[in-house]
Parts: C-alpha cells; sequence; structure tokens
C-alpha cells in the first residue's frame, strides 16, 4: 500500500511539475504581433511595417514576434479596424479618413488645401495638437501610436481634360469612406462613389469610376496611371496614416515589451517618412516615364480656382472639428 501511495504521489508531482512546465514554456513564447495594411510592400507604409518588425524583433529578442500582412491579405481597409477592436490584429495603419466614426477631430486631415506641403504636416502634427489627437479615441479603444506620411493627394480621370474644377463636374470618382471627401467631391458637382483601395483598379479599369484621388506612391504601385488619361499636380490634399493598436492590448504588455515597440515604432515612423518622401518623387519620375496618363501642370490661377471651389468644405465642417485645430493647422504653413 505504501508503495502504491507512493507511486501516486509521484505521479501527481510529475504532472504538476509537467504542468508547470508546459505553463512556463508557453508563458516564454514570443507575442505575436499581427501587423495588417492594405498597401503593397514597395510603398511608404509597406516599408514602415518591415522596418518596425526588424526593429522590434531586435530589440525584443524572443520577446515579440511581428507578422506583416501586405495588401489585404488578412482584412481590407473596410474591416480592419473592426478586426483589430475585435483582437484579431493588434496594429493596423488605416489612413487618417477612416477615423471620422470614432472622432471628428481627425477630419482635419481631409479639409483640401489645408496644408501647403508635407513639412507642414509634419509640423503640424509633431505639434501639441497634433499629439493629442493620437490619444482622442482610447474612449473607443483605439491608441495612436505614430502618423505615417504618404504623399500630397493628386487627382486623375480617364477625360481628356483636367485642368480646372469644371472638368471634374459630372464624373464619378472613388472615395475612402470619409464625409469631408464625399463633401470636397460634391462642391466641384462630381459624383463621390465609395469603394475599398483593393477594388479601385478594376472599377477604374472597367468605368466604374472615372476617377480617383490619390498620392504618387499609390497611383504608381496599384498601376492606377495605367487605366487613366490624365493626372492633375492638384496638391489638394494629404494622404497619411495613423498607426493604431487596441488600446486594452497595449496598455496589458509588459512595460519592458511596450517601451520595446513604442521605440520601434519611433525609428519605423522616421524611416516610413524619409521613405514616403523619396517614394513619391520617384514614383511621380515612374508615371511620367510610362507615358502611359498624362501629368498636368496645373498654373497658380488653376490651383486657385479649384481652391476656391472646395472652400465651402471647410465652414460646413469647422464645428465637429474645432475652429482651434484648423488654426493650429494652418499656422504649421508658416
Amino acid at each position: 500500500m505504501k508503495i502504491t501511495a507512493m507511486r501516486i504521489l509521484s505521479a501527481v508531482g510529475m504532472s504538476c511539475a509537467l504542468a508547470f512546465s508546459g505553463s512556463a514554456l508557453a508563458s516564454d513564447k514570443p507575442i505575436v504581433v499581427k501587423f495588417s495594411h492594405v498597401v503593397a510592400d514597395k510603398t511608404p507604409k509597406g516599408q514602415g511595417a518591415l522596418k518596425f518588425k526588424e526593429v522590434a524583433e531586435k530589440l525584443l529578442p524572443g520577446k515579440v514576434e511581428v507578422q506583416v500582412f501586405p495588401s489585404s491579405q488578412l482584412f481590407g481597409d473596410g474591416k480592419e479596424l473592426e478586426a483589430l477592436l475585435l483582437g484579431d490584429v493588434q496594429i493596423i495603419a488605416p489612413s487618417l479618413s477612416k477615423f471620422d466614426r470614432y472622432t471628428k477631430k481627425v477630419q482635419l486631415f481631409d479639409l483640401p488645401f489645408l496644408f501647403d506641403n508635407m513639412e507642414a504636416v509634419d509640423r503640424f502634427q509633431q505639434s501639441d495638437k497634433g499629439k493629442e489627437l493620437l490619444n482622442s479615441m482610447r474612449n473607443r479603444g483605439l491608441q495612436g501610436l505614430a502618423y505615417w506620411h504618404n504623399g500630397m493627394k493628386q487627382l486623375s480621370t480617364n477625360k481628356d481634360t483636367l485642368q480646372r474644377p469644371e472638368d471634374a463636374k459630372g464624373l464619378k470618382f472613388r472615395i475612402q469612406a470619409s464625409d469631408v471627401l464625399e463633401s470636397q467631391f460634391r462642391a466641384l458637382g462630381a459624383n463621390p462613389q465609395k469603394l475599398s483601395f483593393s477594388e479601385v483598379y478594376q472599377a477604374l479599369q472597367t468605368g466604374v469610376v472615372d476617377g480617383q484621388e490619390n498620392t504618387w506612391s499609390n497611383i504608381y504601385s496599384q498601376k492606377f496611371h495605367e487605366v487613366q488619361k490624365n493626372i492633375a499636380e492638384t496638391n489638394h490634399g494629404v494622404i497619411d496614416y495613423m498607426v493604431v493598436t487596441n488600446a486594452k492590448w497595449w496598455d496589458g504588455l509588459p512595460a519592458d515589451v511596450r517601451e520595446g515597440l513604442q521605440q520601434a515604432m519611433d525609428e519605423a515612423t522616421k524611416f516610413a517618412n524619409e521613405e514616403a518622401a523619396k517614394l513619391n518623387e520617384q514614383d511621380k519620375q515612374n508615371i511620367i516615364a510610362d507615358n502611359k496618363a498624362k501629368v498636368v501642370q496645373l498654373s497658380k490661377e488653376d490651383v486657385e480656382a479649384w481652391r476656391k471651389t472646395m472652400e465651402p468644405v471647410w465652414k460646413k465642417f469647422e464645428g465637429d472639428i474645432g475652429a482651434d485645430l484648423i488654426k493650429a493647422a494652418q499656422e504649421a504653413n508658416q
């Protein structure tokens, strides 16, 4: 009996030891960080995501494993925010237009002709007002980690002329899901159509829409210039991203992991923003060299006509965004 009891106790002890060992082993596994985005690897955002993976895994060896999923491999831009809040991914980098249902203040970035250039965008985002927006959606479960640049927006169409705002009248333009962008095209007398980024090429190719607005790097990497006749260099707006995570997940990370991931994000942000400036200029020249769509240079008078036509959009959304934010953004132009 004593031998049997001893064997039972020994078996229980071994079982507990194995359970503890398994538990310890499980806790030693790296934290998987899924980073999902909707554009190609060779875009500024794609390069930034890969840089984040590289730096994070170098700073936190064995503690984190960053998995990058480009080109809507996991979720399209209509579903990625929901996936983040459900915990299906840990980091995404939607364009700023996607956040208007979580805070109206971020609609600021969609206002047409608000920023003169990317330097002004950068100055505003690094200001106190700009940084406040990163924390403005915590009550909705979202924590902003950084702003990533893409670039200034250009307009394109499949029509023979795109020089003045009246040339856009009656045309169908693809837009992101944004009330401001919808109003922008309504002001032109155009018909905005909300489509996911992954659907744009086919929509342009088949004539479902006549045109779109995007940065040089997105136009080139997605081959939009191959199914458009004209690209007007309007620089009428900005496409930037807010890299966001699930606030609850972020707060629940071990302090050293959170600190390391933030450091990796800061390094990736610097890299991505430098890459954005370089790639946009390079891809503009690639589009010109391809000679499939004509790049239209606008005069100061042309640009002023576009600006004046879109001007009412500012007043319409001033109440939602806040006059103080708009003023701070304007001051960044100086």
